[in-house]
């Protein structure tokens, strides 16, 4: 099977415990997954089979959204409800305060990754030091939240939903846990869903329980996604049959013989029955189609 496929993650699983349930229905050796989930969170994960496993290194690094439960007045080692609380304040806040902190935490900001986050430090990842009961100095990041609202909230119990729209390598309990110290009670992430990736939705998904009757119905090929609609905003170039082959080789094709837009960008490259071959870049050094990564077979 060649293609990708947009699983709606089921909490408590890993991406890689999605990855392994999608290898043994596929039967197929070539499986992997762009955008990270971490257990506690559901949603859209994309899962690659094949040759578009290739992709996962190409994506652009577009932003996600997501839908993000949180509760105030508690603080915990995870900075989420499946850690041990260590402190916070219950106090009564008002819908109206807490959307008067969010515009500090809009646009470009920095982030210090939270101990429980697979981020490496001195080759050893932060949640394994985390779980030795110690904690290391973690540099900020720098990223960008492009929305940040506040969809609901309970005054009496302080609990609410947040949709936000960021860049990859946003932690969201981050967020909320940094909404909360601005508040001055602490807070923590009770639920999170990624409503969208890779220009994917939460409506192109299937469940892992879809995927095993469509395996059983022997449909689950046709559930695949092609691997071109991950370079739909890229243009696109068409071969002739000579140019096809010599592509198909490793070839590189003389710009000037080559239809293509004059943009410094990527482009998907299409043989001349129309089957997807690949992305390549022009050079302008020596006026050449250069392959930058093959998908089709040779």
């Amino acid at each position: 099977m060649n293609g990708v496929l947009c699983i709606n993650k089921p909490q408590e699983y890993t991406s890689f415990d999605v990855i392994a349930r999608i290898r043994g229905m596929s039967k197929t050796k070539r499986v992997g997954h762009s955008g990270t989930l971490d257990p506690m969170a559901t949603g859209v994960l994309l899962i690659f089979l094949g040759q578009a496993t290739k992709a996962c290194d190409m994506l652009p690094d577009d932003d996600k959204a997501y839908e993000a439960s949180f509760e105030l007045g508690l603080r915990s080692d995870t900075l989420d409800c499946w850690g041990t609380v260590t402190s916070g304040e219950k106090r009564r806040v008002t819908a109206a305060e807490v959307e008067a902190v969010l515009p500090q935490f809009r646009g470009d900001i920095t982030q210090i990754p939270p101990m429980y986050s697979a981020v490496r430090i001195n080759g050893q990842r932060l949640y394994d030091i985390a779980r030795q009961g110690r904690e290391v100095e973690r540099e900020p990041r720098a990223v960008t939240v492009m929305e940040l609202t506040l969809s609901s909230f309970d005054e009496e119990t302080g609990c609410g939903t947040l949709t936000i729209r960021c860049s990859k390598g946003t932690y969201v309990r981050t967020i909320i846990s940094d909404i909360g110290e601005a508040l001055g009670c602490g807070a923590i992430m009770t639920g999170l869903v990624r409503t969208q990736a890779s220009g994917f939705t939460l409506h192109d998904c299937i469940t892992l329980e879809q995927a095993q009757q469509f395996t059983a119905d022997g449909t689950l090929e046709q559930q695949l996604r092609p691997v071109d609609t991950l370079f739909s905003h890229l243009p696109k170039i068409r071969l002739n049959e000579v140019q096809t082959e010599k592509f198909q080789n490793g070839v590189r094709l003389d710009l000037n013989r080559v239809r293509h837009k004059k943009v410094d960008t990527l482009h998907r490259v299409y043989g001349h029955t129309g089957l997807f071959l690949g992305l390549a870049s022009l050079d302008h050094s020596d006026e050449s189609l250069r392959i930058e990564k093959m998908f089709a077979p040779r």
